[in-house]
């Protein structure tokens, strides 16, 4: 999509949300919100719009809901990285929740589903060819099915049984405040991105698996997610091209077994005691993985060229900390949060052996725009020893780390829409080096555009 075509688009979309706005009915009072109409959902604020045709209603009397979302970011690249240039990258998603007791009166049962209809081009893929991706939306254009699973919950709600489609991203590595971030390392992070086969269970490909969910006390969290191990075939040059419409269902892969143990402290609603959380997580991929430098007769694969010495096995280690360390006395849900996420990984098989982030986050902090958020994030990914060892045998640009400083704010334009802002500053795309071309170093880069959000 041409850049001034992606422009007219954005334009377009806030005109078409500005005057069904103006235009709409008395917003719903928030204890007057009914439960079929998501929390700050356009509806709320256009009522006669909420609920078209009484389909909503009529769904959730059966114990279904639906939700839309969109989100489309324009960036542009203005120095550094493969070329400097613009690209717009959108998504539209669907999302549908079941209430199974509801629905056929099966207790404690829930059926969960989202698809994407992803459009535009990637400004990382085409401009910047850094390991982190500047935007989390960013794919190759499709339609695809995301998650599709179903959940049995048992003993009080204690325990958790989820099977089906799933991805390791919507509940593994994750941090309550990294959302407001638009490069895609803040969510499923650029080690485990770049380590695990296809990229892993996460956006834009989920595997079949298992989750196991138990919840001894409102203050531990145990989860043990079993998935298979490739989103695609693990031979395949693009795993987005293997597995286009996400409907591959690939069950015969050597498995990836991910665990993650939370402890919550301090107190929601006492500001003496401020709430956090800190996870400690393992993951084990049982499949095999190539020697990032040596063949199996211990020769470069720079001087041989044969093909990689095969180990067997992968795994990692990480840990996460989210910490509020102010609360507005009127709202305990916003103030000032940090956090933090470290990971580990063996650098003879990985590309990435080390990889660190950390945040500040700043939400409802100004008094006459409460839902507004902005915040500043650094993150980091150390290429192996191996495969830096590599680049020296070949001669050409020796690939060392890749890291990122974002800085975003996010401003509710009306309920259910949002504008941001965003710059990134890209230090030494892809460790350094042209992923096209290893003789050729990158330059740092910077972006900069703006992300609008919609959701109904």
């Amino acid at each position: 999509m041409s850049r001034p075509a992606a422009t007219r688009m954005l334009l377009g979309a806030k005109a078409l949300v500005a005057s069904l706005w103006l235009a709409g009915a008395p917003a719903f009072a928030a204890d007057q919100r009914p439960e079929w109409l998501p929390e700050n959902s356009l509806g709320v604020g256009l009522p006669t719009l909420a609920d078209p045709g009484s389909l909503r209603s009529a769904l959730w009397e059966r114990g279904v809901k639906f939700q839309l979302n969109y989100i489309g970011d324009l960036l542009n690249s203005t120095r550094g990285g493969m070329r400097t240039g613009s690209a717009y990258s959108g998504r539209l998603e669907l999302v549908i929740d079941g209430d199974l007791e509801k629905a056929a009166g099966w207790s404690g049962a829930a059926f969960h589903a989202n698809a994407y209809q992803i459009h535009g081009s990637g400004l990382t893929r085409s401009f910047v060819g850094n390991l982190m991706p500047v935007s989390n939306v960013e794919a190759l254009p499709a339609t695809r099915l995301y998650e599709a699973w179903l959940e049995q919950k048992l003993a009080d709600g204690k325990v958790a049984m989820r099977a089906g489609q799933l991805g390791a991203d919507t509940e593994f590595l994750t941090s309550s405040y990294d959302g407001l971030f638009i490069n895609s390392t803040f969510g499923w992070p650029a080690i485990t991105a770049s380590d695990l086969p296809g990229g892993g269970p996460a956006y834009p490909l989920a595997t079949p698996g298992v989750r196991l969910g138990l919840y001894p006390t409102d203050k531990i969290t145990v989860l043990v997610g079993l998935f298979n191990g490739a989103p695609a075939n693990p031979r395949a040059p693009d795993p987005q091209v293997a597995n286009r419409y996400g409907l591959n269902f690939r069950v015969s892969d050597p498995a990836l077994a991910i665990s993650e143990a939370q402890f919550k402290y301090g107190d929601e609603k006492d500001p003496a005691r401020l709430s956090g959380v800190a996870k400690l997580g393992v993951w084990t991929h049982f499949g095999r993985f190539g020697d990032q430098r040596y063949d199996a007769s211990g020769q470069s694969l720079a001087v041989s060229h044969q093909d990689a010495r095969s180990l067997r096995g992968n795994r990692g280690v990480y840990g996460v900390v989210d910490q509020q360390v102010y609360r507005l006395a009127d709202d305990p849900t916003k103030g000032v949060g940090v956090f933090a996420r470290i990971a580990g990984a063996p650098g003879d098989r990985n590309l990435v052996d080390f990889y660190v982030d950390a945040g500040i986050n700043f939400g409802g902090m100004i008094a006459n725009r409460p839902d507004d958020a902005f915040g500043l994030a650094f993150a980091y990914a150390r290429i192996g020893d191996a495969a830096r060892g590599l680049d020296l045998d070949r001669g050409g640009s020796v690939r060392s780390s890749e890291a990122l400083i974002e800085a975003t704010y996010s401003a509710q334009i009306a309920s259910g829409w949002t504008l941001q802002p965003n710059v990134q500053y890209v230090m030494r795309p892809n460790g350094g080096a042209d992923p096209n071309n290893s003789a050729r170093s990158l330059r740092n880069a910077t972006v900069v555009g703006i992300r609008t959000s919609l959701k109904f």
